[in-house]
């Protein structure tokens, strides 16, 4: 057991773990190989080398709900504080959120009825496992965005983020009882208010406190009232993802949106500096956690399910599936170029956590996890060809 190790073993082994990472950040910048494949293949060759010496099931997919939610907080919240609010931007957001809700739609549907007619289960059930693997992972592709162009780079950013929060309220509300009836649709809508109006007054409060606090130790307080939040919003189904986003939203164009009185309330001459530490801790936290996340998810992995077809053969209709939502949103209704933006579909943290969390009463029995394990996989190698096709300056003949 893990726990058998001597303190200072299981520190060194810690200590390689985020170097490692770091490595393989480094080395995916100059590459293009997305460092979430480098990190699960760790994780995978670990249990290799290891055998099950150290692995618990419950323990393991227990880790991995915990840090999916915890790196899921960071990973929105650091995306929010990256994107700016102005006039200018206005066609830019409607543009993603376009992407993201239109191509989430016909992804899930076209996955459902596939799955559906696959396993011979229920529309209803397959619907929520479409759900999660129609969300694009903001985990995997925002870090990968940094050498693009500053306008495919922002809409990436936003599409994968509002991709995130799309799919979340999707998945909570399939989760409740006859989500087909009124009832049921009025009770998430007022949810949704709700957690509205939560998001509002916890953005001013965590305002007030991180401007306003004398202490230094303030960041990890606020990264933990965030969480405590978050935490329970999600006990009462809220989609208290929309806190998180907010908060980062306002506190990130607060020029814009505080005004008045508010201002002298919230507003101090530090707030920049503020800003600025904020991003660096949010985004040194977010790697810590992608890092021991994917790297569990690795070890979790059963690599005798690779040998099975249905794994393959399901897998590959699901990313036809995704290609060809893509295509039709980029091609037919953006009318924009088509790379590298077709090819940056990852699946990752959210899908997986989602996954994880699909409870028993909605669970499909015959769906082979593996199938989740190719998708990642495979989404993750088609965004590693399209940054290269676009860093080796192919995209003009691919484009004609």
């Amino acid at each position: 057991m893990f726990m058998a190790l001597s303190t200072y073993t299981i520190i060194i082994i810690l200590s390689s773990v985020i170097i490692l990472s770091y490595m393989f950040s480094m080395l995916s910048k100059k590459t293009n190989i997305p460092s979430v494949l480098l990190l699960i293949g760790t994780g995978i060759a670990v249990k290799q080398i290891a055998g099950h010496l150290w692995y618990e099931e419950a323990i393991v997919n227990k880790l991995v709900k915990i840090l999916g939610a915890i790196g899921l907080i960071m990973i929105v919240l650091e995306a929010a504080l990256d994107l700016k609010l102005s006039q200018s931007k206005i066609k830019l957001i409607r543009n993603s959120l376009g992407s993201a809700l239109f191509i989430f739609l016909i992804s899930a549907i076209g996955i459902s009825y596939l799955i559906a007619q696959w396993l011979n289960v229920s529309l209803e059930n397959a619907f929520i496992y479409a759900v999660c693997l129609s969300i694009i992972s903001s985990a995997i592709v925002i870090p990968s965005t940094q050498n693009l162009p500053e306008e495919k780079k922002e809409f990436i950013i936003y599409e994968s983020s509002l991709s995130d929060i799309i799919g979340i309220m999707v998945f909570n509300y399939m989760l409740m009882d006859n989500v087909m009836s009124l009832s049921s649709t009025a009770l998430f809508g007022s949810k949704v208010l709700l957690a509205i109006v939560i998001s509002v007054a916890a953005t001013f409060l965590l305002m007030y406190i991180i401007t306003n606090a004398r202490s230094h130790i303030k960041f990890f307080m606020l990264f933990a009232v965030l969480a405590l939040i978050y935490a329970l919003g999600e006990k009462i189904h809220l989609p208290s993802l929309l806190i998180v986003l907010v908060f980062g939203l306002v506190f990130n164009n607060h020029t814009y949106i505080i005004r008045g009185p508010l201002q002298k309330l919230l507003y101090n001459q530090d707030i920049d500096n503020t800003l600025h530490f904020m991003k660096s801790i949010t985004a040194e936290t977010s790697f810590l956690i992608r890092t021991f996340f994917f790297i569990i998810f690795g070890y979790s992995i059963d690599l005798k399910v690779l040998y099975e077809a249905e794994v393959w053969q399901l897998g590959s209709l699901i990313i036809l599936i995704l290609f060809f939502a893509r295509f039709l949103y980029l091609r037919l209704i953006l009318k924009t170029n088509l790379f590298p933006e077709l090819f940056l579909m990852p699946r990752g943290l959210v899908t997986i956590l989602l996954f994880y969390s699909i409870p028993v009463s909605k669970s499909i029995g015959s769906f082979n996890a593996g199938i989740l394990f190719f998708v990642v996989a495979i989404t993750s190698l088609l965004m590693m060809v399209g940054l290269l096709l676009f860093k080796g300056g192919k995209i003009t003949e691919l484009e004609e």
